[in-house]
Order: C-alpha cells, then sequence, then structure tokens
C-alpha cells in the first residue's frame, strides 16, 4: 500500500499538482475526478496563454519589431475575447451613438467581432494589432461618425432613400464590372469605359428613383466619396484574417475607378 501511495503521489507531482493538494486527495478530503478536471482547466488556459506568447514570437521574428511593437504585440494578444469584443463595442458606440441607422446594417456590424483562435497564427497576431490601433484612431472615428451622419440623414424623412435590394444590385456591379474594368487595364477616360459606367450609373439611377444624367452623376460621385476611405476596407480585411474568413480582396480600386469613369462621362 505505501508503495502504491507513493506511486500516486510521484505521479500526480509528475503532472504538475501541488503537495498540498496531493495530501487532500491521499486523505479523501477531494476526489481524483475534481482535482484532475480543475487541473486540466487551469492548464488549458496555461497553454493557450503559450500559444498566444508563441504567435507573438513568430511575429516578432518575421517583422524584425520594435521594442514598442512587441510590447504592444504582447499586450494586445492576451486580451479575452470579452475584451477584444468590448474594443470593438466602444467603438461602435461612439460613431453610431443617437444616430437612426439602418437596423440591419447596425446589426451585421455589431455582430463583426475579431475572434482571435487560441493558436494564432503570426498574421492573425499582427492583424489583431493593426485593427486595434486603427479602431484607436482619433481621426478614423471622426471619420466613421461623418458616413454614418450622412447614412441617417439620408434614411430621414424627405430624403431620397435608395431602394435596397436595387442599391445592392448597384454595388454589386461595381464588385464585378468596375474591377473587371480594373483587372483588364481599361482607362476609365477610354471609349471602352463608357458602356461599363453607363451600365453602373443606369443601376444606382434605379435604386434612387433618379434619371442618369449628367446631376446625377455628379451627385453619385459626390455619394461614393462620402462613404469611401481605404481604412474602412481594410478594417473589414483585418477581421477577415482575424476571424479565417476567406481572403477579402480590395474593393478600393473599383470604386476608385468608378468615380474617375463617372467624372469622365458626365
Amino acid at each position: 500500500m505505501a508503495v502504491e501511495r507513493l506511486g500516486l503521489v510521484r505521479t500526480l507531482r509528475d503532472l504538475g499538482i501541488d503537495l498540498a493538494t496531493v495530501h487532500r486527495v491521499l486523505a479523501s478530503e477531494v476526489t481524483m475526478a475534481s482535482v484532475a478536471a480543475a487541473h486540466a482547466q487551469v492548464l488549458e488556459v496555461q497553454i493557450r496563454a503559450l500559444r498566444l506568447r508563441r504567435a507573438v514570437l513568430r511575429a516578432v521574428a518575421q517583422r524584425g519589431s520594435t521594442p514598442r511593437e512587441v510590447e504592444l504585440m504582447h499586450k494586445l494578444a492576451r486580451y479575452s475575447d470579452e475584451e477584444r469584443r468590448r474594443m470593438i463595442h466602444e467603438f461602435l458606440d461612439e460613431v453610431f451613438g443617437g444616430l437612426e441607422l439602418d437596423p440591419e446594417f447596425e446589426r451585421r456590424m455589431r455582430s463583426a467581432m475579431p475572434e482571435l483562435p487560441d493558436e494564432p497564427s503570426p498574421a492573425q497576431v499582427e492583424a489583431w494589432v493593426e485593427l486595434a490601433e486603427l479602431v484607436g484612431q482619433e481621426d478614423f472615428r471622426r471619420r466613421i461618425r461623418q458616413m454614418a451622419e450622412r447614412a441617417a440623414s439620408d434614411r430621414a424623412p424627405g430624403s431620397a432613400a435608395p431602394d435596397t435590394a436595387e442599391a445592392q444590385a448597384a454595388s454589386r456591379l461595381v464588385y464585378e464590372k468596375a474591377a473587371g474594368a480594373v483587372a483588364g487595364g481599361i482607362d476609365p477616360a477610354s471609349p471602352q469605359a463608357r458602356p461599363v459606367i453607363g451600365e453602373i450609373a443606369r443601376a444606382f439611377a434605379r435604386a434612387y428613383g433618379r434619371v442618369d444624367d449628367p446631376a446625377f452623376r455628379a451627385w453619385l460621385v459626390e455619394m461614393i466619396e462620402a462613404f469611401g476611405d481605404p481604412r474602412v476596407d481594410r478594417y473589414w480585411r483585418l477581421l477577415a484574417v482575424i476571424n479565417g474568413w476567406p481572403a477579402m480582396p480590395s474593393q478600393m480600386p473599383a470604386w476608385e475607378w468608378t468615380v474617375a469613369a463617372l467624372r469622365e462621362g458626365s
């Protein structure tokens, strides 16, 4: 019996269980199952922390980071899922607060939270650090607030709010046709661009109940530029990296081509 007890003590100690808990097990004050479950839970936390440290170190090795960047990476990577969500919710509360927005749009924004996996890649750690820095920038917050205010004013009574389905269809044309024009090297000022931008402009005109004329195209340029910012595009692409979503190519070149073609065709 003494040999068995000694063997049990050695096994429990090898598993990392402290002597006080070992004595309690031997005295039948706690069950082996409860001790094992509790210890396994502690190990899960430690393993997750080690994986995060490894990911940070790999990112540092790849980037050749400065001491400040290393400190920031380590700090932000250690945030819990709840802390990451709270950071984004606080950002959205500030930029959307008090505005009458499209409920579905706001729901999508609030449901898209950064979910750093238990074993993140260096790219995911870098993306999370960049996202945290981005939402903390005062200039970025002001810009998103301006966009939100414009969107709210477009929904106000008496405003020319678009047909949602038609507006989404027009945006898809930009992602398909304008992106194709960019990929094909079509100059927005060239004759080849006219049928492409004509189709896009007519689709937006239908969405807003307008006629596709020079005045509408000038208004459409102003509207696109009011909501266009490369940092918004970057925000969504960083979320995609963090959450392991399919890679999201930048949509900015397609919108920039559309604006240039609208100006040329007005």
